[in-house]
């Protein structure tokens, strides 16, 4: 345990230039005492590491110092060429880039790791795109990715329904859901999402702007994708679900949150069914989405919804009265 903290720390050193004993207490989890220890131990075994005093001081290696990868475990190594699998890193056009870095891990690795890529590839394919869509990237995706990685301004023009418009924005991120990407960015002082597939044009701007340090893209993506999904939901119906029901629930329910607020209140009888309200789009969806439980789910309201679902079971029975086709 105690052998892997050192490396960190080392290679907490190597990519931040200069810590303090605060700073790497922070970032390893443990205390300013333990890394006064460490840093002796890691000077008595020889790496040159010292402390600048002063309100600016801290931990620094000596000299551009680097240690190699010998470090690594072999699933360590394997992770690294697993998260450099091709897809979307190729379609911001970083599919060099990429190469580039695997290479020069491979040649920090010691031998008996140097197997690491050919054995990730032999057992790991990501192919991001849904079914029964385009596999190529869009237009301007690398452009933007471009101008994520620079903070630099850009001037958008993208397709919204019969037209087209135009917006500056500042572009903080890049999100793949789904095999769709999206453009986070800022735009008059709030935060917008854009399909990239519906940008028309970009023109990256020399100037840069200066980043909210404390914007959260996964935590803004989260939260957007919520209340994306919440504002589908504006219609409510009541069922009753068998247990074999309330499992599949889960597979037709319009988003997980749905499945878990249904289940939370949902108090079994004695049979094992429950009555829950779901949260769905409209009365239509709600039908094609519920005539998947067959007979494990009995709607209770609205009315209309129920007389859909009793017409469907009658044409149902109706079909099965019928003498079977002879072949």
């Amino acid at each position: 345990m105690r052998a892997a903290r050192l490396i960190s720390l080392v290679l907490l050193l190597q990519a931040r230039e200069t810590m303090t004993a605060a700073e790497l207490a922070r970032e390893l989890e443990v205390s300013e005492r333990t890394v006064y220890r460490d840093v002796l131990a890691l000077s008595a075994a020889g790496v040159p590491v010292y402390a600048d005093r002063g309100r600016a001081g801290g931990y620094r290696l000596l000299g551009g110092y680097r240690t190699r990868l010998t470090g690594l475990t072999r699933d360590e190594a394997e992770a690294l060429f697993l998260a450099g699998l091709p897809g979307p890193a190729g379609d911001m056009g970083l599919a060099d880039a990429v190469a580039s870095a695997e290479l020069k891990v491979l040649a920090a690795l010691p031998p008996s790791l140097r197997d690491a890529p050919v054995r990730t590839g032999q057992r790991f394919h990501l192919d991001v795109p849904g079914w029964f869509r385009e596999s190529g990237p869009p237009p301007w995706l690398t452009e933007l990715a471009g101008a994520v990685w620079r903070d630099r301004i850009v001037e958008l023009r993208y397709r919204r329904g019969d037209r087209e418009v135009e917006r500056e924005a500042h572009p903080y991120g890049l999100v793949l859901k789904n095999g769709v990407w999206y453009l986070v960015g800022r735009v008059g002082g709030a935060y917008r999402t854009y399909r990239v597939d519906r940008v028309t044009h970009v023109g990256v701007q020399a100037a840069t702007f200066d980043r909210d340090a404390g914007f959260d893209l996964a935590g803004y993506w989260r939260d957007q994708a919520e209340e994306f999904l919440r504002g589908m939901l504006r219609a409510e119906v009541t069922v009753r679900l068998s247990p074999v029901g309330l499992r599949r629930l889960r597979f037709v329910a319009d988003a997980p949150f749905a499945y878990d607020e249904a289940l939370a209140a949902a108090e079994p009888d004695g049979q094992g069914w429950v009555v829950t309200r779901l949260p769905v789009e409209s009365v239509d969806v709600a039908y094609a989405q519920l005539l998947s439980l067959g007979p494990e789910v009995e709607v209770l309201g609205p009315p209309e919804l129920r007389e859909l679902m009793v017409d469907a079971a009658r044409r149902s029975a109706a079909v099965y009265r019928v003498a079977p086709v002879q072949r």
